[in-house]
């Protein structure tokens, strides 16, 4: 009987506990927002990185829905600047969740125009001059064509770049540094243009094959002696392995042809004949991850990361299948790029760190 009422009473206490904290959680809740927001808005990633080039995922993914990998981004730290190089659907929100704040980003580089690593742009922009209240619109690099992506940006903004100004006032989001502007260059007789060439800092440009896409481009960039290479999206080429060569880190595009015939096969089982056609047709002007294993090999790097997944990989054990036979062709090491993945490289060395951000 005496343990009866001991259960009771735990029973009752807990009870009362429990209710006592639905009564409070808002209160608590409120006091914890207070705290998360004022570490958040004060945290600045760039601010306290070490000296070296950094690369973090703003985005592994590609046109394809996916919930674990957003559109094509990747933002470059080298030294205290910041460079974006694509900006697809998430890059805003995920450059947020990396510790970087939008309005610190010196400049934006596009490798092309298909809609996925451009989609983001209008976010991107957005944030980026609101967040700090710059006064110059965000220089944004690209081959030709990119000052008319760039104007479609611009105009479709322009009233809500006047709303804004009339609502927070010229002082808080100067007129003058909405939107971007664009920066278009051409490509040289070696498919080749220097955009950024500084004693410590270089950025070039380089043509690949993504046909019927042209102009496609990778990028090379060297800081302090440690040299990262973005292959873009392109079959597989030479220009990349030529630019790779003895790259510490290079972030090249890949898709695995046997899950797309799996995706082709379901669209046909579903009556889906175009969706079937786009399967098929993709397969052309991308690499495979074994290819991209080859040219990581060939040209001796440091480290492969393969982003752009196509397609997505929803379920465990689905990045194995993906890597197919990858690891074998190139022995160093090898990954799929998640959205969160940071890497430190710092000067006068051959380290490569991995980091989670989220």
């Amino acid at each position: 009987m005496k343990s009866s009422r001991i259960v009771l009473w735990t029973l009752v206490a807990a009870t009362l506990l429990g209710t006592a904290a639905y009564a409070f959680r808002g209160p608590l809740s409120l006091a914890a927002a207070r705290r998360m927001a004022g570490d958040r808005l004060a945290a600045d990633l760039l601010a306290t990185l070490p000296d070296g080039l950094h690369v973090g995922v703003c985005g592994a993914g590609s046109p394809f829905p996916d919930d674990k990998r957003a559109g094509p981004c990747t933002v470059v730290v080298a030294g205290k600047r910041l460079f974006v190089f694509d900006a697809g659907s998430g890059a805003a929100r995920n450059i947020g969740r990396l510790g970087f704040v939008h309005g610190r980003i010196e400049a934006i580089f596009l490798t092309h125009f298909h809609s996925d690593h451009i989609d983001g742009l209008g976010e991107l922009m957005l944030q980026r001059w609101v967040s700090t209240g710059n006064q110059s619109p965000v220089p944004v690099h690209g081959p030709s064509g990119v000052d008319t992506v760039i104007a479609g940006w611009r105009q479709a903004y322009a009233l809500d770049q006047g709303y804004r100004v009339a609502h927070h006032g010229e002082a808080t989001v100067p007129a003058a540094g909405f939107g971007a502007t664009a920066r278009p260059y051409t490509l040289g007789a070696d498919g080749r243009a220097v955009i950024v060439k500084e004693a410590d800092l270089e950025i070039v440009a380089f043509a690949v094959d993504h046909a019927p896409v042209q102009p496609a481009v990778g990028y090379r960039i060297r800081y302090k002696g440690r040299t990262l290479v973005l292959s873009g999206d392109t079959r597989q080429n030479d220009a990349v392995r030529r630019e790779a060569q003895g790259a510490d880190l290079l972030v090249h595009e890949a898709l695995s042809a046997p899950l797309m015939a799996v995706l082709a096969d379901g669209a046909t089982q579903a009556g889906r004949a175009n969706l079937k056609k786009i399967f098929g047709d993709v397969l052309d002007y991308h690499s495979s991850p074994e290819q991209a294993a080859q040219t990581a090999r060939d040209a001796k790097v440091g480290y492969l990361l393969l982003n752009h997944i196509v397609p997505a990989l929803p379920l465990p054990g689905m990045e194995q299948a993906f890597l197919g036979s990858a690891p074998d062709v190139f022995a160093g090491p090898i990954r799929v790029a998640a959205d969160g993945d940071f890497f430190s490289l710092p000067p006068g060395s051959t380290d490569i760190k991995l980091t989670r951000r989220f």
